[in-house]
């Protein structure tokens, strides 16, 4: 078993209260729950920060959002640092890294410690761990610095690094979705779909059996599409053109696609590469946005295709989508009405049982009972 990550824990980041730390298992699938305001796209955007912080990009992240106060629960006043920790598991061995971050004049987020422990898993025996406090330059993560020889940082870099939060909800037609990309910056599917044309392109050429399933679960929401038209141009640009199944030699242009055509072409892109593309973590905010009902279902079992070779994170507000996953697969998201922090709880299909004999998970949503609701 590959090396993954199996817990976080968060205190002090946006809607995540410093004195009630948030606690979330992870598998294959994980389903985030919740409504509006609840603080799902705040764990996406830890997700997020993550990514920064492992590219050496930390303090652009800051700058794009403006001030710390954005990032601290209720500002200064009410929050002095921010806390994450991981936990990672193979079948040998477990991982962990802590990092803590704090305000610093003027408005400005800085790393002030970052410590990863790892041990092996001894049969019948305690395990032994053993901790290493990284010195950062407090700007950026000391795990982002190529110089590091220890081999659990490299790992945890690495899963950090490839770990992907993807957002496709800009379908208009300037958005990057439709754009023509250089067929240079193919490897990888980048966060916003920038290079969907050229990535597309690629695969059709390396991994032909992903690209064509691609092709059809497209044709299966979208039926009279055959396929992609995907030729560079002379200064090696790809367009997303595409051909329909009637018999015409018209070529269309990726402003003919509707928006919840395009976005499902970005989605069944992602979550149907090939194994050895795939990120070892997808993260997808409400990707059920624009879709047909009957989309719902198909994306589901992309989303299930996908786990088989990496772990898969969404969060959501769709009853069709839920109904497509187990209990234990959905973790309900909800804003503490008293306190106004994030909690996340992790559904016990046992505690359901009874219920789920005459109710499926969307109505149970629908009636309170799981939670998650306004």
């Amino acid at each position: 078993m590959a090396t993954q990550l199996r817990k976080v824990k968060i205190s002090g980041y946006k809607s995540i209260s410093p004195k009630n730390l948030l606690e979330i298992e992870l598998d294959n699938i994980n389903i985030f729950l919740g409504a509006n305001g609840s603080g799902k796209s705040n764990i996406i955007s830890f997700f997020k920060m993550l990514n920064f912080m492992m590219s050496g990009s930390f303090q652009l992240f800051v700058e794009k959002a403006g001030t710390s106060q954005v990032f601290l629960h209720y500002g200064t006043k009410h929050t002095d640092k921010i806390v994450g920790q991981l936990f990672f598991e193979d079948s040998k061995a477990t991982d962990s890294y802590s990092f803590q971050l704090t305000s610093a004049a003027p408005d400005r987020l800085i790393i002030t410690s970052e410590d990863i422990e790892w041990g092996y898993k001894k049969p019948k025996q305690k395990q032994k761990t053993q901790k290493l406090s990284l010195l950062s330059n407090f700007k950026e993560s000391a795990l982002s610095n190529k110089e590091n020889d220890n081999d659990t940082i490299r790992i945890i870099h690495k899963i950090l690094t490839n770990c992907k939060v993807y957002q496709f909800h800009d379908s208009s037609p300037e958005s990057s979705l439709r754009q023509s990309s250089p067929i240079g910056v193919a490897y990888y599917l980048q966060s916003e779909g920038n290079n969907l044309a050229s990535f597309l392109y690629y695969l059709k050429a390396q991994y032909p059996a992903n690209y064509n399933k691609i092709v059809s679960y497209i044709h299966l929401i979208l039926p009279q599409f055959k396929d992609f038209y995907l030729e560079p141009n002379r200064q090696k640009y790809v367009s997303l053109n595409w051909v329909d199944i009637f018999p015409n030699d018209y070529i269309f242009l990726p402003e003919q696609f509707s928006d919840g055509a395009i976005r499902f072409i970005a989605l069944a892109t992602l979550l149907l590469q090939p194994e050895e593309t795939i990120p070892n973590v997808i993260i997808v905010d409400e990707p059920e946005l624009g879709l047909h009902p009957f989309a719902i279902g198909q994306l589901a079992e992309m989303i299930k295709e996908a786990a088989k070779h990496t772990q898969v994170i969404v969060a959501t507000q769709s009853p069709g989508l839920v109904d497509e996953f187990e209990p234990n697969q959905i973790t309900i998201i909800e804003s503490d009405k008293e306190n106004g922090y994030s909690t996340a709880r992790k559904l016990n299909e046992e505690e359901l049982k009874d219920w789920l004999e005459s109710y499926s998970l969307s109505e149970l949503w629908d009636k309170n009972v799981i939670g998650g609701r306004p």
